[in-house]
């Protein structure tokens, strides 16, 4: 589990975050939403130690990032798979050394050993002999799903996801959704997703922490988000008119049963 508590942070006489307080629940999709501005993203940068915070605590299995050691928080990182917005893969390498470049940083995995977990990877990601291809012969889903074998090689216990469908068709979103909850799921992995897709809200929120102007308004999950009585919430999830109908329709049908 990752906790925050009370964090606040400023940047100069601007204050983005006020006092923050949530959890990310292991083995869950922990989904962080809001609009653009919202300090969703500087949360994000905060619970991975790419941000000081000027007040408060991050806590990994109630172990205070803000107070560890340069080799402490290196601990921690090397626990850590990140699934960049952009999928920042190299492109002079091809997938199977995009792969298995955490493995030459982070380990002493001879070349067989390498080789069989990037093969292992890259099998659950559905990307069976794409090993040779260059992420130029790669289609944007494509690049997502090398990117997120590339998270998960190390096999982390802390996954994070900045806006895992950005640049995605709608069908190719939801099988990046549906993968990273499978693999979640399978692995007992503190997922945390930073986004404003509603189709992953829905789909794959288990835990939701909603940010408004730089504070916590709302904690739950996607069952129970479409009951939420917060006007700023209501306008942010509702704004499609499809969430808007699934969201009378869901309510008459609670009402039916309880008749």
């Amino acid at each position: 589990m990752i906790e925050v508590k009370n964090i606040k942070k400023s940047f100069g006489d601007k204050t983005v975050l006020h006092d923050v307080t949530a959890s990310m629940l292991p083995g869950k999709t922990n989904l962080i939403i809001g609009t653009s501005g919202s300090g969703k993203t500087v949360l994000m940068k905060i619970m991975i130690g790419l941000m000081h915070v000027d007040a408060g605590q991050v806590l990994y299995e109630g172990r205070d990032l803000t107070q560890m050691s340069i080799d402490e928080i290196k601990d921690i990182r090397q626990q850590i798979g990140m699934l960049f917005q952009g999928s920042a893969l190299f492109d002079s390498k091809n997938v199977e050394h995009n792969v298995m470049f955490p493995l030459d940083m982070f380990t002493r995995m001879d070349r067989k050993q390498k080789k069989d977990r990037v093969n292992e990877v890259l099998e659950r990601v559905n990307l069976v002999d794409s090993n040779k291809k260059y992420p130029a012969e790669l289609s944007g889903g494509m690049k997502k799903r090398v990117a997120l074998a590339r998270a998960l090689v190390l096999k982390p216990k802390y996954l994070f996801c900045d806006e895992p469908n950005s640049g995605l068709d709608p069908q190719t979103s939801l099988v990046i959704d549906k993968l990273i909850k499978e693999l979640t799921v399978e692995n007992n992995i503190t997922t945390v997703i930073n986004t404003h897709d509603m189709n992953t809200v829905m789909e794959s929120g288990d835990h939701i922490v909603y940010m408004h102007k730089g504070r916590k308004k709302w904690e739950g999950s996607n069952k129970d988000i479409i009951f939420s009585e917060d006007e700023d919430l209501n306008n942010f999830i509702f704004a499609s008119d499809f969430l808007y109908k699934a969201k009378e329709m869901t309510m008459m049908e609670e009402r039916g049963k309880m008749k």
